[in-house]
């Protein structure tokens, strides 16, 4: 088959209510591009698998993959990924929050000679909760890393083929695209599109989600976590050190030493809270080398079509 100059990759989770009319829109917008959609159905507990089912069945430019359950977002991305054939990848939510028309914007933009373009928002439609991840994600990763200031790691961007390639070589369970992309490259640009508001249902991200997004962000693409414990331990040593100093000279130069059983288990708290912190972050570091090592997989297939 002649491969399609753009491969626009959809994870799709309880989208049953918005994916047929996003696929429409779609190809409607794109009519005069050669496209390919890869729906990669990522566990949904609605009717998502039987409606994109039956969109491959009718057009084979619909590239459909069912996942066995619920891998997560960037599982199921990175899963696509794997299988488009165009020059440039696309990657859109099934809510309509990134509108269709907007991605031929995109697709100027990397004529440019980028190898990634992101997009921003002038004016968010997530709710507090999720404008608040946001937020905490962009900080972590300017932190951890090495965004460069005033990116914003969208979901909605455009990759082109060459970074492709490289991405997916990644075998991890726990992949993480944005930290992926950075691995590879820093050519990047972002533009500005519109945002809408979800047509139907809620954010799919909880707490516990975003926590194993970060964890993901923090664990396997960055020594950082490991680095600041370290300079941690070094200052709270000298502190130490000065502080035995100081009450070694207040002994013998000015008084005796007055109990001071609150301080005492005040310090011992602390210091034996942070302790449980690095002795749990290094087990999240192990953890994680298990999983990899013992080979969980980033995603298990149950149904194609078209692929």
């Amino acid at each position: 088959m002649k491969a399609p100059v753009l491969s626009i990759v959809i994870p799709v989770y309880n989208g049953g209510n918005t994916i047929e009319e996003l696929v429409k829109k779609v190809f409607d917008e794109l009519r005069d591009m050669d496209t390919e959609l890869i729906l990669v159905n990522d566990g949904s507990k609605d009717n998502s698998e039987a409606i994109c089912s039956s969109m491959a069945e009718s057009d084979s430019r619909v590239r459909f993959i069912s996942l066995r359950k619920n891998f997560g977002e960037h599982n199921a991305v990175l899963c696509g990924l794997n299988y488009v054939r165009g020059k440039y990848a696309v990657i859109i939510d099934d809510d309509f929050q990134n509108p269709p028309e907007e991605i031929i914007k995109l697709v100027d933009e990397v004529k440019y000679g980028y190898d990634v373009v992101y997009t921003y928002f002038e004016k968010k439609r997530h709710n507090l909760f999720r404008n608040f991840g946001s937020r905490m994600n962009d900080y972590f990763a300017n932190l951890l890393i090495g965004k460069p200031k005033g990116l914003y790691l969208s979901s909605f961007k455009l990759i082109t083929r060459e970074v492709i390639d490289e991405i997916i070589k990644y075998k991890g369970p726990f992949p993480y695209i944005d930290g992926l992309v950075l691995r590879v490259t820093r050519n990047i640009s972002s533009i500005r599109v519109r945002h809408d508001t979800r047509k139907d249902g809620k954010s799919n991200y909880t707490l516990g989600k975003l926590v194993s997004l970060y964890l993901n962000m923090f664990l396997n693409f960055s020594i950082k976590p490991i680095r600041l414990f370290t300079l941690a331990g070094l200052i709270i040593s000298l502190l130490g050190f000065l502080l035995a100093i100081y009450f070694i000279v207040y002994r013998l130069f000015i008084s005796d030493v007055y109990p001071g059983w609150t301080s005492i288990v005040s310090l011992l708290l602390f210091f034996q809270g942070i302790q449980f912190v690095f002795i749990g972050l290094l087990g999240e570091y192990l953890g994680k080398a298990y999983l990899d090592q013992n080979g969980s997989p980033q995603w298990v297939i149950r149904k194609t079509m078209n692929i």
